[in-house]
C-alpha cells in the first residue's frame, strides 16, 4: 500500500489498485483532541478519496474511536467484464461419427450416420450476442473500464441465410451442415443410381456425393461436400471437401487417388494415395502412400497395414502392422503431414515472390529515370503504374506467407507427442519415425505402443 494523506493523528492509506482505502486513528497524547468528523473528513479529501466512502463508519469512528488499526472506510466498485458471445445450435452439430462394430467383430460401415440434415428455413442456430460489461470505479472516483465481450465466431457460408438482425441463421436449402473453422454451410447431394463409369462420366458437384455402385478406373469424383461409395473403387480418383465413405473399398493399382478435407473410412484400400485432413478408418491398408493429419485406425478382423509409407499427425492404432515376410513398409508419426507439405510449398513461395520484387524493383527504377528526365511515353507510363501495383501485391502476399512459415515453423518445432499403438504384432522389416526418433524393428514385437522419449523411441505395453 502507497499512503498519500497524513494528519498528525489521522492517516489515511489508499491500496496500490485504488480499490480500498483504509484509514488509521492514532492515539491522542495529553492535551490533544480526540479526531472528529471533519478531521477524517478532511484527510479523505486530502488523499483523494471521494469514491465508496463509508459514513456510517466515519460516524462511528467519531463517537468511538478505534486506535491504531487500519479501518476500511472506502470501497471502489470493480468493473464487471462482458460475457463473449457464443453460438447456441439448434440441431446435432456434433453428432457421433464412428462406424459400429458387430459382435462378430466385423465394423458395419452400411449404417454410418454422417449427415447432419436439414430442410429448406430450418433454423440451424442462435446467436447470442456479447455484453458490453460495466465500467467500475476506484475510490478516488477514476473509472476503470470493463473488457467487453468478444462476438462468437461464425462465417455465414453457403446456402445459408441470416435473420435482420443477423442472429438468426437458417438454411436455404434441402441438404446437410457443415461447422468447420467456424464457417456455416448447407451442402445439397446428388445421387448416383449405378456406377460413375462412362454414362455418367467425371462428377464435380458442389455439394455432397452418393454412389450406389462401382467407380471404375481413370474416372474422377470431386465433391465440396462428402463423397459416400456403396460399391467398390477401382483406379479412380475421388476428392471431397467433406467425407469420402467407402462402404466397400478401393483397389487403386498404383492410380487409385482418395483426398479428403475431413475424415476417410473403408473397409479396405490397395496400391492407392490416401490424404485425409483429419482420421483414417479401415479394415487394411496395403501398399499405399498414406497421409493423415489426426488419427489413423485399424480394427474389424483384420486390422492390417503393411507395406508403403505411412505420414499420421497423432497416433497409429492396428492391429497388425508389417508382415512375417519382413515387407518394407515405413512409418512416420507426430508431425501432421499436411503441415510439412505446407511448409515446404510456403517456403518455396517465399523465394519466388522475392525474386519477382528484385524483377520489379530493376523495371521501377529503370522506368523512374525516364520520367525524371522526361522520356516516359504513355506505354511505360501505364508499365510504371503496373509495375508499382504489382510491388504492392508481391509485398502484401509476402507478408503474409512471413507470417504463415512463422506459425507453420513454430508447429513443426513443436515436442513430437506421435504414437503407435499395435493390438498383436508389430513385425520386422518396419521403419518408424516418430518426429526426429527413428528405429528399424530387428525383431517381431507384440501388445505394445511406441512413444517417442527425447532422441529415442520406446516400446512400452499397449
Amino acid at each position: 500500500m502507497s499512503s498519500v494523506g497524513m494528519g498528525a493523528s489521522v492517516k489515511v492509506t489508499v491500496s496500490q489498485d485504488k480499490m480500498m482505502a483504509f484509514i488509521l486513528l492514532g492515539r491522542p497524547h495529553d492535551g490533544e483532541k480526540t479526531p472528529g468528523l471533519q478531521e477524517m473528513a478532511d484527510e479523505l479529501q486530502k488523499s483523494g478519496v471521494v469514491y465508496g466512502i463509508k459514513h456510517d463508519v466515519l460516524k462511528s469512528l467519531a463517537q468511538k474511536p478505534i486506535y491504531d488499526q487500519s479501518i476500511l472506510i472506502a470501497e471502489g466498485v470493480a468493473p464487471v467484464h462482458g460475457e463473449n458471445g457464443r453460438i447456441n445450435f439448434l440441431i446435432d452439430i456434433n453428432k457421433e461419427k464412428k462406424p459400429v462394430i458387430m459382435e462378430d467383430g466385423s465394423v458395419n460401415y452400411r449404417d454410418l450416420d454422417y449427415i447432419v440434415s436439414v430442410t429448406k428455413d430450418q433454423k440451424i442456430c442462435e446467436i447470442i450476442p456479447p455484453t458490453p460489461g460495466v465500467d467500475g470505479v476506484s475510490v478516488l472516483g477514476t473509472a476503470i473500464k470493463a473488457v467487453a465481450g468478444k462476438s462468437a465466431k461464425i462465417v455465414r457460408g453457403m446456402n445459408v441465410y441470416t435473420s435482420e438482425d443477423g442472429l438468426v441463421y437458417y438454411s436455404a436449402i434441402d441438404g446437410h451442415v457443415k461447422y468447420e473453422n467456424d464457417k456455416l454451410s448447407v451442402f445439397a447431394t446428388y445421387e448416383i443410381p449405378a456406377n460413375v463409369d462412362n454414362s455418367t462420366g467425371n462428377i464435380n458437384f458442389i455439394g455432397s456425393v452418393f454412389i450406389r455402385g462401382n467407380v471404375l478406373s481413370g474416372f474422377t469424383v470431386e465433391a465440396g461436400g462428402d463423397v459416400e461409395v456403396f460399391g467398390v473403387v477401382e483406379a479412380a480418383t475421388i476428392k471431397a471437401g467433406g467425407n469420402i465413405i467407402l462402404r466397400r473399398g478401393m483397389t487403386g493399382n498404383n492410380k487409385g487417388v482418395l483426398i479428403a478435407g475431413g475424415n476417410i473410412v473403408a473397409r479396405y484400400i490397395e496400391n492407392s494415395i490416401v490424404e485425409a485432413a483429419n482420421d483414417l478408418k479401415a479394415e487394411a491398408i496395403m501398399h499405399s502412400d498414406v497421409k493423415c493429419g489426426n488419427r489413423l485406425e485399424l480394427g474389424g478382423r483384420k486390422g492390417l497395414l503393411v507395406g508403403g509409407i505411412t505420414r499420421v499427425g497423432r497416433e497409429i492404432d492396428a492391429k497388425v502392422i508389417g508382415s512375417y515376410l519382413a515387407t518394407n513398409t515405413v512409418i512416420e508419426v507426430g508431425v501432421d503431414p499436411n503441415v510439412r507439405d505446407r511448409y515446404k510449398f510456403v517456403k518455396a513461395e517465399i523465394a519466388n515472390i522475392e525474386e519477382n520484387v528484385r524483377k520489379t524493383d530493376q523495371v521501377i527504377m529503370l522506368l523512374q529515370k525516364l520520367e525524371s528526365v522526361g522520356k516516359l511515353t504513355d506505354e511505360k507510363k501505364e508499365l510504371l503504374e503496373k509495375s508499382l501495383r504489382s510491388k504492392v501485391f508481391y509485398e502484401n502476399k509476402l507478408h503474409e506467407y512471413r507470417h504463415e512459415l512463422a506459425v507453420l515453423e513454430e508447429k513443426l518445432q513443436g515436442e513430437a507427442q506421435g504414437r503407435i499403438r499395435v493390438q498383436n504384432y508389430l513385425y520386422n522389416g518396419v521403419k518408424i519415425s516418430i518426429g526426429s526418433a527413428n528405429m528399424n524393428v530387428k525383431e517381431t514385437l507384440q501388445y505394445c505402443t511406441l512413444y517417442r522419449d527425447g532422441a529415442d523411441i520406446r516400446v512400452g505395453e499397449y
